[in-house]
């Protein structure tokens, strides 16, 4: 049996035995694509088994997640720290072998992948990371950054919607170190896919602006990589590579079937396999001369000792730059940052500026920008509406040859641009900032309208899952927008979001808030952050201190503070523009000698997370509580509440000061709901 064929067999075994021994998966995929593996890993990957974080390793993203054991069987041979114990637990409870692959789980794996077109979307963030890095530290002499990112992907990632936005924005960035190989076998769960995907996919890449190479026979591993080769010459543009393939490969009677895709192949099929494959061998059994092919430990070592010493020299000529680089990577915010943020929020508390609160979020990044240079921010269309752009954030261009456009900064030196224009692609910018943080080097950010959230929200649940540093700005975030009507006015979104597990929500009232809002966003290592910022211009909340923002709700003001020198009879709760219905309810309550607390709470996500003895001294015990916010009810009964003023209806076109007395957003019907509920105590 040739090399090449005793190596991809090894994976077709794996594949089929351990999907047989779960009794679930899909063994289809990576007995199709194991031709495919062979010529990127043995010939073409740059990886370190024995250190599968080394910086400058190239990266591999297994889009069509579902072929989970081509990868765990590919990481298992090649020496990464998975022996085939786990292989043999796959799918179980507990394994580093999960259905679909995960990061930080399993050693090796680069992003969790499963929700179809989203990998290939999250290595185009990858490649750009990767670009944009090698333009800012690489200098002559001394690359040290200079990888590649290679894609797997089938016939359902370029069936998904988000395939289109990735795959433009790739070939408008013009990532000619991204490489995607397309296993194109025809098959999908429900079939042949002729009669319902007849798309001319060569021709779709070439119009994105990709360099498009074959097809190639997929089982042939010297013909594929000998197009990877290729691709890796090609210069501005990314690579396609149209690999023609059989699922199944190998099983007689599966293969090129959707009986092959999703179920396991049968014990009596896989005997007829391991026969039709000359491969003798027990199930789970790979022969040495298979785990000798596959193993690269010894040439990872070797290329990672090269790029240690490249990076040796590179810290001897420019050693600021080197521990920046190191910094960066290691998700590390500067010595700085903690000061940064204490001026930041300090500074929006003394200035007590009347503004929207996504124009207190520009304040806020017009201070974080300048401080960290790793904060990458954008928009899908609406910088003019997000304002997430700065005076340090210049647009994001590449030149005709696909190099990074660098700009004279304030200080004289050249830099390129830090703001993206992801266009009308909310779901795609939202994977492609999962892919950067991924990547490392930078904080990804972006905005969009909130009412948008719903294109992005399958990213933005990546993202919480993978437990990865991205923050999206939100903003026109309720009613308050006015005369746009139902369509772009928020309802449900805030509360649906904060359904997301591991999903940091923010909606402040005022820029202070707003401040913090972002500082803590900043040093989430371990989840994303959304801030929910209004349209309209919302009056500064006069506070004590705002220390105590951060734990997610404070007390705002207390009966006193109106005037009333009693103890408190109600609370009410409010969050974001609504905090000042409160305060304004609260002096109408006063005036008629009722004392109410009010507690903003910006993120109920956070408040959450405090301790049961700060949590009852914000809301004591025994003290009715009315919760107000322009959104549906349900997330507020958890609180305890008596009462919620929200809205359970969808919104209605007409000026916001309308839909306010409309929907019963006023001062006088927030003190009326109190003192209908304190008549009922």
């Amino acid at each position: 049996m040739a090399k090449n064929e005793m190596m991809a067999n090894a994976i077709r075994a794996l594949a089929m035995d351990a999907v047989q021994q779960a009794n679930s998966g899909h063994p289809g995929a990576p007995m199709g694509m194991a031709d495919m593996a062979v010529a990127l890993w043995g010939d073409h990957l740059r990886h370190s088994p024995a250190n599968p974080h080394w910086m400058d390793r190239d990266r591999f993203v297994l889009s069509n997640g579902h072929a989970s054991m081509l990868i765990y069987a590919v990481l298992h041979l090649t020496g990464y720290p998975l022996p085939i114990s786990e292989l043999k637990n796959f799918r179980q409870f507990g394994s580093k072998t999960p259905g679909h692959p995960e990061v930080d789980v399993t050693p090796g794996i680069e992003t969790t992948t499963g929700p179809l077109g989203q990998g290939l979307t999250n290595a185009v963030g990858m490649a750009l990371a990767e670009k944009l890095l090698a333009k800012e530290f690489n200098r002559e002499g001394h690359t040290v950054v200079g990888h590649n990112t290679y894609v797997f992907m089938g016939d359902g990632c370029l069936m998904e919607g988000i395939s289109h936005e990735a795959a433009g924005l790739a070939g408008a960035w013009k990532l000619d170190k991204l490489i995607a190989l397309y296993d194109d076998n025809g098959i999908s769960i429900d079939g042949q896919v002729e009669p319902w995907f007849i798309d001319n996919t060569a021709q779709r890449f070439a119009a994105y602006g990709w360099n498009v190479i074959g097809p190639v026979d997929g089982h042939d591993a010297e013909a594929v990589s000998a197009a990877i080769a290729e691709a890796k010459k090609a210069s501005g543009k990314p690579s396609l590579v149209i690999c023609k393939t059989h699922i199944g490969k190998g099983s007689p009677n599966r293969a090129n079937t959707a009986k092959a895709h999703g179920e396991p192949l049968g014990a009596e099929e896989i005997g007829l396999t391991r026969t039709a494959l000359n491969w003798p061998h027990t199930p789970f059994k790979i022969p040495k001369d298979s785990m000798a092919a596959w193993d690269a430990k010894a040439q990872g070592r070797k290329l990672e000792a090269e790029w240690d010493k490249t990076f040796a020299a590179y810290k001897k000529a420019h050693p600021e730059l080197a521990a920046e680089f190191v910094r960066r990577m290691k998700g590390e915010l500067p010595r700085s940052f903690a000061q940064l943020a204490v001026d930041t929020v300090v500074g929006a508390h003394t200035r007590a500026e009347t503004v929207a609160s996504r124009k207190a979020s520009q304040l806020a990044l017009e201070s974080f920008t300048a401080g960290l240079p790793e904060l990458l921010g954008g928009s899908a269309d609406l910088t003019g509406s997000n304002l997430t752009n700065t005076k340090s954030t210049p647009s994001l261009r590449f030149d005709a040859n696909g190099d990074v456009v660098q700009i004279e900064a304030a200080n004289g030196s050249l830099v390129g641009g830090r703001h993206i224009n992801y266009g009308v692609r909310e779901f795609g910018m939202a994977a492609i900032m999962n892919g950067v943080a991924l990547h490392g080097g930078f904080i990804p950010y972006g905005g969009t309208f909130l009412t948008f959230s719903d294109y992005s929200r399958n990213a933005i649940r990546m993202a919480a899952l993978m437990k990865l540093r991205v923050v999206h700005v939100f903003t026109h975030d309720s009613i308050g927008l006015g005369e746009d009507g139902p369509t772009h006015q928020s309802i449900e979104h805030a509360a649906s979001l904060r359904l997301i597990p591991n999903l940091d929500v923010w909606r402040p009232g005022d820029t202070a808030e707003t401040a913090v809002a972002w500082a803590v966003a900043l040093e989430n290592r371990t989840r994303p952050t959304a801030l929910l910022l209004s349209r309209q211009n919302l009056p500064y909340a006069p506070k004590g201190d705002v220390g105590q923002i951060s734990k997610g709700a404070y007390v705002l003001a207390e009966p006193e503070e109106v005037g009333l020198k009693k103890k408190a009879q109600a609370v009410i709760i409010a969050t974001g523009s609504e905090v000042q219905l409160a305060l304004k309810a609260q002096e109408l309550l006063a005036a008629q000698k009722i004392a109410v607390r009010v507690v903003s709470m910006p993120s109920t996500t956070t408040f959450d997370r405090q301790d049961t003895a700060y949590k009852s001294k914000i809301l004591p015990e025994g003290l009715p509580r009315i919760a107000v916010e322009m959104g549906v009810t349900d997330g507020w009964w958890k609180y305890g509440c008596a009462a919620v003023i929200g809205i359970n209806t969808f919104g209605e076109s007409a000026p916001a000061a309308v839909l306010f007395e409309h929907f019963g957003f006023t001062p006088a019907n927030v003190a009326a709901t109190v003192r209908k509920v304190l008549r009922k105590k």
